[in-house]
């Protein structure tokens, strides 16, 4: 497994990486319906090219099995494959997260309790909430930080 941080954001990185997402969250965001993922997803290449940093997780076969975005120490986006999950990537993105950028900070749905249990995990702790998450929809959002 390499874990690094990408420079060059080619349309097919983008295209394996919005793969990687979607997988990532029709396992762990029940609470999105299928339409409403599919109304997401179109977003998510402008949303990577604009993060200051995307850090990737590959297999041995070189192919992108997980991403983090990262923006002013805050961890903006976290997602793994589900067949990877469960095999350290996480921590060893948070690891390296808090080596390279000093994170301190993740917001996560208040509705993806594995998340949150994996941030609590590795040492975050909630302090704010919202009703609503950052385009209005109806998803409350927990403030993290370590």
């Amino acid at each position: 497994m390499k874990i690094y941080a990408v420079e060059e954001r080619t349309n097919a990185l983008l295209d394996q990486l919005t793969r990687v997402w979607e997988q990532s969250v029709k396992a762990t965001h029940l609470f999105l319906s299928a339409a409403e993922i599919a109304e997401i997803k179109p977003y998510l290449p402008k949303v990577l090219l604009e993060i200051p940093s995307l850090i990737i997780a590959e297999n041995e076969d070189g192919f992108p099995v997980g991403f983090m975005g990262i923006e002013n120490r805050k961890l903006e986006m976290l997602f793994i494959s589900p067949v990877e999950r469960g095999k350290g990537i996480g921590k060893r993105f948070i690891q390296y997260a808090v080596e390279m950028f000093s994170i301190n900070e993740v917001t996560v749905n208040e509705q993806n309790p594995q998340a949150i249990g994996f941030y609590e995990h590795m040492g975050f702790v909630g302090y704010k909430r919202t009703d609503l998450d950052e385009q209005g929809r109806a998803y409350p959002l927990l403030y993290m930080k370590r």
